[in-house]
């Protein structure tokens, strides 16, 4: 039986494929992890909202211009079972109105796809 890999197991293949695909694009070596998910106490959490973690901000920040786009967030979720909150939907349009390309991407293949055609590799 096969399982349908977690959204964590989906953003590490993520990154190991940008690594490799850096030989191409060396911009892919600026693209990073925004740590804004997980469990947590309600001490911990609260000091976190303090030092300003929001709900909803996508995973994954590519810090590059193009196509007139400021950079790129990507929303990542599992292929199977991944559901997208109001708030997430709500950050992917307000950064679009802000400038930024902004995706909801299910799975690694999806993000990669999202980012080929960002840096206009397709």
């Amino acid at each position: 039986m096969t399982t349908t890999p977690t959204e964590a197991q989906e953003q590490a293949t993520l990154f190991e494929w940008a690594a490799y695909a850096a030989k191409k694009h060396p911009e892919l070596a600026l693209m990073f992890h925004i740590p804004n998910e997980g469990k947590r106490s309600g001490r911990t959490g609260a000091g976190l909202i303090r030092q300003g973690l929001k709900r909803g901000v996508p995973d994954v920040f590519l810090p590059v211009a193009r196509g007139g786009k400021h950079g790129l967030f990507i929303e990542m979720k599992r292929l199977k079972g991944g559901t997208v909150s109001k708030e997430q939907r709500e950050w992917r349009d307000k950064l679009r109105e802000q400038g930024y390309a902004a995706e909801i991407c299910f799975g690694w293949e999806a993000a990669a796809a999202v980012i080929r055609k960002y840096l206009k590799e397709e």
